[in-house]
């Protein structure tokens, strides 16, 4: 399954040897202290309980994806997707999802699940914008304390992103066609970002979050507009 960069092939990984340099590879990625999953976990996902695909350049593997189905539902849970940060920002994480999207249709799975820290922007934009995910759930400090230096002092709050992958919202996510949103959209505001390092901070923009949720609404969009950027939340 091919990128937009015609070299990058993503296909699945089974062998010890492939999934031992997938172990590296997210060592690469998130640094040699961060927490990362071994090949035991690795070996049960891709034969008996989910996916892990890899990214290739040549024979250079630089991304991986790890995935699990999900026993009581129609779903998958995507846990971990990472990129070398040498090959981030050409379409090499959107390939890798792709070809989550692929393997889970051709096995019957309609939609995939996964996390992501809120006040991540970049992050918020690739799930709600380009790929055409939502949220309807708030995960505070899901993780629990953590000594990775990923998660530095904050709780480790999270967004549960909702991909249906068949949906004309996630097509017209993947064919970069406007989604217009609702008339009673809800605007919330991220903290600056320079302060997103600030427990206050968080806080506010959880119960903000939590209370639009909690009435219905679903974060549907993001946007930035003069270095501000702001969740778009609506009734669906």
């Amino acid at each position: 399954m091919r990128s937009f960069t015609s070299q990058i092939l993503v296909r699945p990984l089974t062998e010890c040897d492939e999934l031992d340099a997938c172990v590296e590879v997210q060592r690469a990625i998130w640094g040699a202290d961060a927490e990362v999953d071994e090949r035991a976990l690795l070996v049960v996902a891709s034969r008996f309980a989910g996916q892990v695909l890899g990214a290739f350049d040549g024979d250079r593997m630089i991304g991986m994806a790890l995935a699990f189905h999900m026993a009581w539902a129609d779903k998958m849970h995507s846990h971990r997707v990472g990129v070398l940060p040498e090959y981030q920002g050409r379409g090499v994480g959107r390939s890798l999802k792709l070809a989550q999207r692929a393997t889970a249709l051709a096995q019957g799975v309609q939609t995939i699940e996964w996390t992501f820290d809120p006040l991540q922007s970049l992050n918020a934009k690739f799930n709600l914008v380009h790929l055409g995910g939502m949220a309807r759930t708030y995960l505070p400090n899901l993780y629990g304390a953590s000594a990775s230096p990923l998660h530095g002092t904050l709780p480790t709050d999270r967004l549960l992103i909702e991909w249906e992958l068949d949906s004309a919202r996630v097509a017209s996510a993947l064919a970069a066609r406007p989604i217009r949103s609702s008339a009673d959209a809800q605007r919330v505001a991220l903290p600056p970002r320079d302060c997103r390092s600030d427990a206050a901070h968080q806080a506010r923009l959880r119960e903000r979050l939590e209370t639009l949720l909690g009435h219905g609404y679903a974060v549907t969009s993001f946007t930035t507009e003069d270095e501000h950027d702001s969740y778009i939340l609506e009734t669906l």
